[in-house]
């Protein structure tokens, strides 16, 4: 048996979509001249003409979102013709594919999103009076394929009506339906003695459908100087 021949089950997935798994972990793209956007750093290899450029916020307020929030993956626009090879830390790669649509999701969690797709920050409510700046997640509208990530295989949970409490971490994403509020633990016990430490939750109401995944998440390298204080916001502005 040749070597290729051996490595034939890793052969390349061929479709017709312009969004396509090659495997549970690796997403490829057909750029066809149009401009997609994705998180920045998540090439890991590319065939025919693709030009990649910092994607910067798209416009003042988001910028200054970005600034505040810290919320907003740091986007990279693919453009040209080929095909490109997308990852993030090996984590799994889940494809939904809007039309005329919302979600809302994690920022760390969104990998790429067609040229269709709009995006915005947006702070989930009540969270401004229970933690210092707020909670914010990536809003994604319109017509196209968007990619997410997940820190191992996740969870679709359907939303009734009955009230569904995550970490905020954990929730990947979730329908347009779906409203969401702050839940906060006060019991003193959770910050001074033994008890479990999970003193912030999410609140999820309504009718559609919540993606969470079975982790807080993976930490990028660097994630932890990119947090509060003037350079912080400083960085965020400069970065985009």
């Amino acid at each position: 048996m040749s070597v290729e021949q051996s490595l034939a089950q890793f052969q390349e997935t061929e479709t017709t979509e312009s969004f396509s798994l090659q495997n549970s972990k690796l997403l490829k793209v057909e750029l066809a001249d149009v401009t997609i956007q994705a998180k920045l750093g998540s090439m890991v290899a590319y065939q025919g003409d693709a030009k990649f450029e910092h994607a910067g916020s798209g416009g003042v307020s988001r910028m200054l979102k970005k600034a505040v929030t810290s919320e907003g993956t740091k986007l990279m626009k693919i453009s040209g013709s080929g095909e490109v090879f997308l990852a993030d830390l090996a984590q799994d790669v889940h494809l939904i594919k809007l039309e005329n649509d919302k979600i809302t999701a994690n920022g760390a969690n969104v990998l790429a999103f067609d040229a269709g797709i709009d995006w915005d920050i947006k702070r989930v409510e009540g969270a401004s009076g229970a933690l210092a700046g707020g909670l914010y997640n990536m809003e994604l509208s319109g017509t196209g394929w968007v990619a997410l990530v997940s820190d191992g295989p996740p969870l679709l949970l359907q939303l009734d009506g009955e009230q569904t409490y995550a970490d905020p971490q954990a929730a990947i994403t979730w329908s347009s339906g779906v409203s969401t509020s702050i839940k906060t633990d006060v019991n003193i016990k959770t910050l001074t003695g033994r008890g479990s430490g999970e003193t912030v939750q999410v609140a999820f109401s309504g009718s559609g459908w919540l993606l969470i995944q079975p982790s807080e998440g993976q930490v990028a390298a660097g994630a932890a100087g990119s947090g509060g204080g003037q350079g912080g916001v400083l960085g965020n502005l400069l970065g985009g």
